[in-house]
């Protein structure tokens, strides 16, 4: 039986009348790639930052990495590992010193760093670049370290909130690369992401719809539940009654 990292049951937040999350439920496994999809609007961001710890819920449960989401929020925060779409690197440092603050920042021993900081250079081709600020470098491999660097400390869990987003197909399938690499190591993947091709490369997805859990299902399993043919049309399906837009 597989090991559930995250789970969720009834999990709630409510803005005076407003209710960003309805009563979320379900479970996350160690090693899945898992799909957290839904139009603008749909409660996404609002369900992701509680996951991380960064909102405190109006009401129902949670556990990451075996953590409680109310009462040890510092905890999930050291077992989890982050990227947004507005990357989490400094411009105005080098991209070896991006890799080495951001490990001391997660508590890599020194020494231990210099050596992932070797390896991960020479894992991601940059040991030319690791002397160039980041700032200079091409989208796509700004990307590639981003993710790197959320999960240099190895984290249970790495929440990717619309990593891909502005850059070309190729470098997409590339970023897709690391993060199956990651995913056999262990590390299990929720990421969020408005491309529906990507969503087929996920073991699961689940659908948000106006801040309530539509659709959690294999994208072959969603596609044969709604009789289409892809997942561009199985999100068609259910956020073309969709409410609520931000």
């Amino acid at each position: 039986m597989r090991k559930v990292v995250i789970s969720t049951k009834e999990l709630t937040k409510q803005y005076g009348e407003f209710i960003a999350a309805d009563a979320i439920t379900f479970d996350v496994y160690e090693g899945e790639i898992f799909g957290f999809l839904g139009a603008n609007g749909a409660g996404k961001t609002t369900a992701i930052r509680m996951l991380c710890g960064l909102s405190t819920p109006s009401s129902g449960q949670a556990t990451i990495a075996g953590f409680d989401i109310y009462d040890d929020t510092e905890k999930i925060k050291k077992s989890i590992g982050y990227m947004s779409q507005k990357f989490s690197l400094y411009e105005d440092l080098t991209v070896a010193e991006n890799i080495r603050f951001f490990g001391g920042i997660y508590g890599i021993p020194r020494k231990q760093l210099k050596q992932k900081t070797a390896d991960l250079l020479k894992r991601l081709d940059l040991e030319k670049e690791a002397k160039k600020l980041v700032g200079s470098l091409p989208l796509g491999w700004k990307q590639k370290l981003a993710f790197s660097v959320a999960i240099i400390h190895e984290p249970k869990i790495v929440f990717l909130d619309e990593p891909t987003g502005g850059v070309d197909p190729i470098t997409r399938r590339q970023f897709w690369d690391l993060i199956y690499d990651a995913a056999q190591r262990g590390i299990t993947i929720f990421v969020t992401t408005h491309y529906m091709d990507e969503a087929e490369y996920c073991d699961r997805v689940s659908m948000m719809v106006d801040g309530v859990l539509a659709a959690l299902d294999s994208p072959i399993n969603l596609k044969k539940q709604y009789q289409v043919d892809s997942m561009d049309d199985v999100f068609y399906e259910l956020a073309r009654g969709a409410k609520r837009t931000e």
